[in-house]
Order: C-alpha cells, then structure tokens, then sequence
C-alpha cells in the first residue's frame, strides 16, 4: 500500500495513530498491534539504514458514553505503543490540524450520527410506520437513510482532511451491501425485520403501544461499493487506494449460531432500545425474537454472507 512511512517520520518519530469507534477491546487491541506492524515493517523496507527507532501514540476514540475505563483497565501491559483516550463524535474535528499520520475506523461508520428526522412525520411519505428500519421499507425511508449516510460521511471525511496529514492513510471497515443487490437479501435485514414484527405483535398484545414502536428507528445503513466511492470522490479530500467487498472475519461454513448471534445484536444495540423502551419489554422482545429466528432457521442460513464487508484504504491528498 502507498504509505510512505519515510516521508511520514521525516519530521518526527512519534508516528500517531486514532482509532475511531474503539468501544472497549479487545478488538481495537488487535488492530492496534497489527497497524503498528504494518507500518513498522514499512520504515524498514524504506529506511533499512535507518538508526532511529519509530515511536508510537494510539488514540482511542469513541463517545463520551463509552467505558474508557473498561478499555484502559484491558489494556495489554506489554504492547508497542502508548495509548490516551479522546472521547467524542468522529462526525466533528478531535484531533489537532495535521496530527495524525494513521486513522482506522471498524464497524463504526455504518451508524448513523441521527435518525432521519423524515422518519418520525406522519404527514411524510418516509414516515415508518410499523417498521424500525429501511428493511423491505418504501423507497422514501430507504433514500432518507442513504441522504442522512451521505450527509455523515460528508461530515467525517472533512474533519478527517483536517487532521490527517498529507499523505496519511485512513482504513475504513464496515458492513457492505454488494452493487445493486437489495438489501433484503442480507441475512441482517432478516433480523431488524423480525425485530419489528415482534415489536407489533407486542403493540397488539396491548404490551407496547404501536406509537411507540413506530417513533423508533435503528440509526443504522449498510452502503454499497459505489455509494462509498461517490461520496469519497464528492469531497475531494482523499485519493482512494481500495474499495472492495470481502468477507468478515466472522464468517464460518456451518450453520449460524442463533443464540450467539443473538446475544452479539443485543450487546451492540441495547443502549438504543433502553432509551425508548422498558427493560422488561426488551427481555420479551429478544427472547421472542429468538424463538422466532429459530422458526426461520433456512430463511437465516440462506440469508448472502458472503462478500459483505466493505474495506475502504483512503490516502489524503
């Protein structure tokens, strides 16, 4: 990759790193361990006569809700790099102008910084009515997602222009949705589908009410390669070095694990769904929702995994 890591420590030998949307490890730990790697093995191919030892800063970053201290607690004792935490939204600035010589962001550009508002007017034609996302939703909650991703984006890339110094890399990783394919095909709208079904038949069960479950919406959007691509290309900022679709780590050839997978959407999305609904209600909703997904078991196992995990090497111009 075009990472010129010589002209990068030509002026310093502290090398700073951010990770956006770190939440609490141990996965921010792992990618900090082997972006460090990548670029010291970078200095040596490029500066094999070199006697100058690069250092290393990691800034965490993630929401002021966030557990700093959990992450910190975690922290591996030996590791090549210091650490400080930055708490805040990634959509606006965080780090001095030009500070940064690498920035990596996973599964944490696919929430939205809002709810489109167009979602909650029922005098709209994008408002959602019995449905908590743009899965199998009218054409207009679908574009009021998209516009409010672009809008985020936009966003991100200019706070990012301005704290990235010319030259540096920014890795992006994030659920993908391939060209054209519509978004029901993924095995994730199968879930956020059932998530609302299961809400109304706790509204007709007299147990939520159906004005609650229509003022709630996951805050959450799932681009194609070319909606990224546009976007990038429309700010200007960045050269892009790779955009493809591959497959997340996470994938396995056996059957899916319903329970785990379960209990991984909940521990993601809980803070959302505490906020507007009651803990009790929410215990009923997941353990129906799974009793549900296991009815549905072929609809899940048949739900494209494959190829949907968008990875974005960005180069500030």
């Amino acid at each position: 990759m075009k990472l010129d890591v010589e002209k990068l420590s030509s002026t310093s030998n502290t090398i700073y790193i951010a990770d956006l949307g770190c939440a609490v490890g141990p996965n921010a730990f792992d990618a900090m361990q082997d972006v460090v790697h990548f670029i010291q093995q970078k200095y040596t191919l490029q500066c094999p006569q070199s006697n100058t030892t690069l250092q290393f800063l990691v800034l965490f970053n993630d929401q002021p809700s966030n557990d700093f201290n959990t992450l910190f607690t975690s922290l591996p004792r030996e590791r090549p790099y210091y650490a400080a935490g930055v708490p805040g939204s990634f959509h606006r600035r965080l780090f001095p102008e030009s500070s940064i010589h690498f920035v990596h962001c996973s599964y944490a550009l696919h929430w939205l910084s809002k709810v489109p508002e167009e979602l909650l007017d029922k005098n709209c034609g994008a408002w959602n009515k019995g449905r908590i996302h743009y899965t199998n939703a009218p054409n207009e909650v679908v574009q009021a997602y998209a516009s409010q991703f672009a809008k985020d984006m936009e966003e991100f890339l200019c706070a990012r222009a301005m704290e990235i110094v010319t030259g540096g890399m920014m890795t992006i990783i994030m659920p993908g949705l391939p060209n054209e394919m519509p978004y029901s095909q993924l095995a994730a709208s199968l879930m956020y589908d059932f998530m609302a079904s299961t809400f109304m038949d706790m509204a007709n069960e007299g147990l939520v009410s159906e004005d609650e479950v229509d003022s709630f919406n996951l805050p959450i959007y799932t681009p194609s390669p070319a909606e990224m691509a546009s976007v990038v290309e429309k700010n200007g900022h960045f050269s892009i070095e790779m955009l493809e679709l591959t497959n997340p780590a996470s994938l396995v050839d056996g059957p899916v694990d319903i329970k785990a997978w379960v209990i991984h959407v909940r521990a993601a999305m809980e803070g959302m769904f505490i906020k507007h609904f009651s803990t009790d209600i929410i215990d009923e909703m997941f353990d129906r929702l799974t009793k549900k997904l296991f009815m549905f078991t072929e609809q899940v196992e048949s739900g494209y995994k494959d190829r949907t995990q968008l990875l974005v090497v960005l180069i500030r111009k």
